[in-house]
């Protein structure tokens, strides 16, 4: 089984995910934002070993906590290459948003559209959703029904573009065109907020569902 924990954290709410193989015991972290010891927490009960720390983008309520879980589990670091320039920012994206003194976490490899991720017995996919920035991705674990977009899509809303790098048209055809031909019955957990179903977003959703005011979105 796919064990899914999340724990919201930081001054933004930000959800990160514990992925995690209830067999091998193998686990993934994804977005760890800070609150190290409450991260590392979710890796209990089932004494879960962190194999791999990815991020879904580099803002710095994404990845305030890299460097931190690096030091504690010796895990590699895995990023889009198209945003390891936030990577090598953290120091001043932290400061200037009040979160404190932060170092770069070392970048171990890439993330690539169509690489496989493991957890254990249970294979995803990176999917590259850009918008939100330009190197976001998103997980997709096809045989778990289980998507994980970081701010790419949200629960009635979608990721902001007016920060460096996003792009408004490419977020719309990274979430209509990659995410919601993956089925409605996929359940999707996002960077903040609740998580939710393709179907739910593909037709309702304010900015980008179908029934979408047109010019909607911004």
């Amino acid at each position: 089984m796919l064990v899914v924990r999340q724990a919201v954290v930081g001054p933004f709410a930000e959800n990160t995910w514990l992925l995690a193989d209830s067999e091998t015991s193998d686990a993934l972290l994804l977005d760890p934002g800070g609150e190290t010891f409450r991260v590392l927490g979710l890796l209990h009960p089932g004494d879960f070993k962190v194999r791999s720390i990815l991020a879904t983008h580099g803002h710095v309520d994404h990845i305030f906590g890299v460097d931190e879980v690096q030091e504690r589990t010796g895990a590699p670091f895995l990023i889009h290459q198209a945003d390891e320039p936030f990577v090598r920012a953290l120091p001043s994206q932290a400061a200037g948003l009040g979160f404190g003194p932060a170092r770069s976490p070392a970048v171990s490899g890439h993330l690539a559209d169509g690489e496989a991720v493991r957890v254990g017995g249970h294979e995803g996919r990176v999917l590259h959703t850009p918008g939100h920035s330009p190197g976001s991705v998103s997980l997709w674990f096809p045989e778990d029904r289980a998507l994980f977009t970081g701010d790419t899509l949200f629960r009635g809303s979608v990721g902001r573009t007016d920060l460096p790098g996003g792009d408004a048209a490419a977020l719309v055809r990274s979430i209509r065109e990659r995410l919601f031909p993956l089925g409605d019955d996929v359940r999707f957990h996002p960077g903040h907020g609740p998580s939710g179903t393709l179907g739910e977003e593909r037709i309702a959703n304010p900015f980008v569902g179908e029934n979408a005011p047109r010019g909607r979105f911004m």
